[in-house]
């Protein structure tokens, strides 16, 4: 079989289809839902002639959990991607590197001890995740490190799924102490629910998630060189050690945002880099725009069918994410079996 070839200017043609696609979901995305409105009418309210329910419509509901949805599928599409390239497995991913584990069990002690004392969620829940995340990162280099040698991609993961573990067991426990409305809360936050749309959240998220992007596509070339090995990056002149350790803790607080105020896709970190990954190759420069941008249309698409099908009630965006990504993935697991 012909082996295809990936060319920078074939990428950035990709690149500006998956833009334009990404566009075409939300302006679909804002024109659809329980309460209908024409094109037309979604032109007039950002023209700034629409009437008070269609304002309403548009910039409380629509418009703010669709930047919602793009920011979170930025952030956990380019989370994934850095970790599958530095640990240079493709089953690393903020979900089974136990990030996500940890950065949602910050936010469920948020819940339990600040959110009753009307302590500023908007700050605080994604500052929590981070430190969640970066805890659980911090334990499972600890955990996986041996003097002398390099450590194991496998062995990480691994010990990432027995932390992943721990955390459920911690957040069981957790979980005793809620009032229904608290549970009701986290279950949906478990399944992915996009619960932070509202403008003070997405004005924290924004620039967390888009200086951090920026940040890693900035990194591409080292990220580029770090796949190569430890040892052949150490030998091209790369400072392995800070630039592994600068980008780790970058695909953390991109991930820890994204749980923060989505919930848990971690999902999406897993599966967009593979589908980038065919769409533009294995060149970062491309590679981590790609995954931001496949992330973002997944989550788009997941969260318009999830407003406008009825499901019999009202399904979390993550579930139908997992249920529409779940062939693709046994597709991928059976191609690189056979």
């Amino acid at each position: 079989m012909k082996k295809k070839r990936f060319t920078y200017g074939r990428g950035i043609t990709i690149l500006i289809l998956m833009a334009l696609i990404m566009v075409l979901a939300a302006i679909i995305s804002i024109n659809t839902g329980k309460m209908s409105l024409s094109v037309s009418e979604v032109f007039r309210v950002l023209l700034g002639e629409g009437t008070d329910k269609q304002n309403l419509i548009v910039f409380e509901f629509r418009l703010p959990r669709i930047i919602l949805a793009i920011l979170v599928g930025f952030g956990m599409g380019a989370s994934g991607c850095i970790m599958q390239s530095l640990l240079r497995n493709d089953m690393a991913s903020p979900g089974t590197l136990g990030i996500s584990s940890g950065s949602g069990l910050f936010v469920l002690i948020f819940v339990v001890m600040f959110a009753s004392k009307g302590v500023s969620s908007a700050f605080v829940l994604p500052l929590l995740a981070f430190v969640g995340g970066l805890t659980a990162a911090g334990l499972i280099f600890i955990l996986s490190y041996r003097r002398g040698r390099d450590i194991s991609p496998t062995g990480l993961i691994l010990t990432g799924v027995a932390l992943s573990s721990g955390y459920s067991a911690l957040t069981t426990l957790l979980t005793l102490k809620l009032d229904q409305n608290q549970m009701d809360f986290i279950q949906r936050w478990g399944a992915g629910s996009l619960w932070g749309d509202d403008w003070k959240y997405l004005a924290v998220l924004a620039p967390w998630t888009l200086i951090l992007i920026l940040y890693v596509i900035y990194k591409s070339r080292i990220i580029n060189t770090l796949h190569l090995g430890n040892e052949t990056a150490s030998g091209l002149g790369v400072a392995v050690k800070p630039e592994f350790i600068g980008l780790s803790i970058a695909a953390v607080a991109l991930a820890s945002g994204g749980v923060a105020l989505g919930g848990n896709f971690f999902f999406v970190g897993m599966i967009t880099p593979h589908m980038a990954r065919k769409l533009v190759g294995p060149n970062h420069k491309l590679l981590m725009p790609a995954s931001c941008l496949s992330g973002a249309i997944l989550i788009l698409v997941a969260d318009t069918i999830t407003r406008t099908i009825s499901l019999g009630t009202d399904v979390p965006t993550g579930i139908v994410i997992t249920v529409l990504s779940t062939p693709y993935f046994l597709y991928l697991l059976g191609k690189s079996n056979g």
